[in-house]
């Protein structure tokens, strides 16, 4: 599974002799889905995800999913409401918790799996189906970081992706050939009843390639695509693709005015990296949607399995489709990253570093995958909740604060507590507010107006 950047003519020889592709680039009050187009709207249309809802995505969603724009709009808010009863359902359940995904045009059917048949009720309760499975999501993903471990001493070019699928219940090693993944089960030493080998011929590669989708140009010798606008302090720059470039590499723009240089960047392992502006350059909270029309970004709360996404890149614009699973890990020729999620979404070289979106939720910046968007494929991308987290950086969004302005990272709430505008909370993190004491729910970066009870969608008081 190959890189995907363009690189310029004089780069090309070079670049093919190391099998890389360089393109010369919820808030919400929801506690139960609705269950069809005709179900009265839910609370969760009120928040961002569904209410600043682009007309270009809604048309992407319809190209690429096969929706009318009732049924876009319906199933965005079925997502924002599947997001926060999935959420409380994980903590309510604790170690038998199994996963849970979203099924249906419009993402009507929310299913939570858990080991523990006592758990039925409660599920059901909340208005979700109840599956009872023999693994819980603990033990899955504990055999998935030893399988990753495996991975680095191990050859995986041909056992390239593996991931958690909460849908079957099973460890997947998806493989070029199958006894490359048979090897690499046994060298990690776990259950073989967990896995399930997949054969597949795709072989993934980082997509090479201060709005999201937008182009830029690394050295004058390859292009990439801007993932989402970001601050540090008063510094502006976007977060983009590790493979992208390394500490100091210069880029310019999609007009190939100078634009900045890399701060940092982590490739393989993860593949994350961001680059600061000059003063030429100016961070804005939209990504590049179809025609070239601005979609928002309000925010990052991750949004569930099964639940609809759409990417901008460089090379082939606007596009849609479905998150498959999380926390994928896959071996390009350079090396393994882990923590990816993989979709439908179609990607070509350039788009690398891109935006991948859910209404208007920044979900991460275009990694790798296989095929194309001409016979279509499988994208990987790097969720941006852990990029902001690991460079201290704070999403540009439509509804957060300016560069310097209060309610940067690290500005307490009012009226007191440990909870932070800027900061990035994990499922499960514990915060406390005007002396409350909140679990979150979803993953998300802290905005200025999300305090804990404004948002029961993303809080719950413990």
């Amino acid at each position: 599974m190959p890189l995907l950047h363009r690189p310029t003519a004089s780069a090309c020889a070079a670049l093919a002799a190391i099998g890389a592709l360089v393109l010369a680039g919820l808030p919400g009050t929801a506690s139960a889905l609705t269950t069809g187009s005709a179900a009265a709207p839910h609370p969760a249309a009120d928040t961002p995800a569904v209410a600043d809802a682009s007309p270009a995505l809604l048309t992407a969603m319809r190209r690429d999913l096969g929706l009318t724009q009732a049924q876009a709009r319906h199933r965005l808010t079925n997502e924002a409401a599947a997001g926060a009863t999935a959420g409380r359902l994980r903590l309510g359940l604790g170690a038998a918790y199994a996963g849970a995904w979203v099924q249906g045009a419009e993402s009507a059917r929310l299913t939570v799996a858990t080991t523990d048949p006592a758990d039925v009720p409660a599920i059901e309760a909340e208005g979700a189906v109840a599956a009872v499975v023999p693994h819980p999501l603990a033990a899955l993903e504990a055999a998935m970081t030893t399988l990753d471990r495996a991975a680095v001493r191990t050859t995986t070019v041909d056992a390239p992706v593996r991931y958690v699928d909460v849908r079957t219940n099973t460890l997947v090693v998806q493989a070029v050939r199958p006894a490359a993944a048979h090897d690499l089960v046994a060298a990690a030493g776990i259950d073989r009843g967990l896995v399930r080998v997949e054969t597949s011929a795709d072989r993934p590669r980082a997509l090479y390639d201060l709005r999201g989708g937008d182009a830029y140009y690394m050295n004058g010798s390859g292009r990439c695509s801007v993932g989402f606008a970001v601050t540090k302090g008063t510094q502006q720059g976007f977060a983009t693709a590790g493979h992208c470039g390394r500490p100091g590499t210069t880029t310019s723009g999609y007009n190939q005015v100078a634009q900045g240089s890399f701060q940092a960047s982590t490739f393989p392992g993860r593949d994350t990296a961001w680059v600061a502006a000059n003063s030429n350059w100016t961070s804005t909270p939209y990504v590049k949607g179809q025609g070239g029309a601005n979609v928002q970004v309000t925010g990052s709360t991750q949004a569930p399995v099964g639940a609809s996404v759409c990417r901008s890149g460089s090379t082939t614009g606007w596009h849609c489709g479905v998150i498959q699973q999380h926390n994928t890990s896959v071996t390009y020729p350079e090396g393994t990253i882990s923590g990816v999620t993989r979709t439908t979404v179609c990607a070509e070289p350039g788009d690398s570093g891109g935006s991948f979106i859910s209404g208007s939720q920044a979900q991460g910046v275009t990694s790798g995958g296989s095929g194309n968007c001409s016979s279509g494929g499988t994208t990987f991308y790097q969720p941006i909740n852990p990029l902001l987290q690991a460079y201290a950086l704070t999403l540009r969004t439509t509804t957060g604060p300016g560069p310097g302005d209060p309610g940067d990272p690290g500005d307490p709430g009012e009226p007191g507590g440990t909870w932070a505008a800027g900061t990035v909370y994990a499922a499960g993190a514990q915060v406390t507010y005007g002396g409350v004491t909140y679990r979150c729910l979803q993953a998300h970066q802290a905005q200025p107006g999300w305090q804990p009870p404004n948002v029961p969608a993303l809080w719950q008081p413990v």
